[in-house]
């Protein structure tokens, strides 16, 4: 065996396994790709190991729970952060096992590390009132304004992942009854979640707004862009939310004493369905979330017309 084997199948986990045969997203790859860096980070500093010189036959049980240790105690990840590395380790041991045979051994005892158990966090949500206030905050009579306020009326109504709201398209709105947008969430699933008058409403002028300016009609145009017309970034829709966010804090109404990120936009959107008395297999399907073994999923046209019904 090579030298070089573990530079040569890690590169291959990355670059052709996991987009290839799984099929994940660039930023699932991302994350995988982080945790290798800290490893070999790991290696280096702690264990003289430099990366050229790491092989299959030195990929042991003890080497990898002396890297979960590493970067609980010393780098102070989280609990849920070590038992995500672990994960990815996992699965870079499950790709290998059949390729790497003559470490069979010692792959299983990675694959049996368990993951450390920790205290499930409570689930942050705003309340009806607090997602009003925080709503009323951009000024729609600015063209900036509005469309923030259409985005973020999105972003709640749809309950969509940060990623799927920022690579919405025109195409993927539908206004006629029962209206709906298309999301593309993760591992390329695609579902249809229904939008409430109001945000139809606003959606339609918004589309409109758009039809305005050279080019932007194009049904293959991004929905929410910035003003180089590119596609709003993680980055621009976190600092959209923290400015009406700070904005809201002004109204003695508004208490939250926990950070509003996008993705609490979708934990307050199904807490407020689970309020109006939607089924949770209706919410679960609304979201997106994989299927329990024994619950029946719903089709499309029927999550639509129950979360319409009894919509928040």
């Amino acid at each position: 065996m090579r030298e070089s084997d573990f530079p040569r199948y890690l590169t291959g986990f990355l670059s052709q396994y996991l987009p290839g045969q799984k099929n994940v997203s660039s930023h699932t790859i991302a994350a995988y790709r982080d945790t290798f860096k800290l490893f070999l980070t790991y290696c280096e500093t702690c264990k003289g190991l430099a990366p050229e010189r790491i092989t299959m036959a030195r990929l042991t049980k003890e080497l990898v729970l002396g890297f979960l240790d590493w970067i609980e105690t010393e780098r102070g990840c989280s609990i849920p952060t070590r038992n995500h590395r672990l994960a990815v380790i996992h699965s870079f041991c499950r790709f290998t096992q059949k390729e790497f045979p003559e470490n069979l051994y010692e792959t299983q005892k990675i694959l049996a590390i368990p993951n450390k158990k920790s205290p499930k966090p409570l689930v942050s949500y705003l309340t009806g009132q607090e997602m009003r206030i925080i709503l009323s905050q951009p000024d729609s009579s600015t063209k900036d304004g509005f469309r923030d306020l259409v985005l973020l009326s999105v972003l709640y109504d749809t309950a969509a992942r940060v990623d799927e709201l920022i690579n919405l398209k025109v195409k993927d709105v539908r206004l006629m009854d029962p209206a709906v947008i298309t999301l593309r969430g993760k591992g390329s699933k695609i579902r249809q979640v229904p939008i409430m008058s109001n945000t139809k409403t606003l959606l339609s002028s918004y589309l409109d707004t758009r039809k305005s300016y050279s080019g932007m009609a194009d049904v293959e145009n991004y929905l929410f862009v910035n003003q180089k017309r590119q596609k709003l970034s993680r980055w621009g829709i976190s600092y959209i939310i923290n400015k009406y966010v700070k904005e809201a804090k002004t109204n003695s109404d508004f208490i939250v004493r926990f950070p509003v990120t996008p993705h609490i936009f979708r934990h307050s959107k199904s807490m407020h369905l689970l309020q109006s008395g939607v089924n949770l297999i209706y919410i679960r399907d609304f979201l997106g979330l994989p299927g329990i073994p024994g619950k029946p999923s719903y089709p499309h046209y029927l999550v639509i017309r129950k979360v319409q019904e009894k919509g928040f």
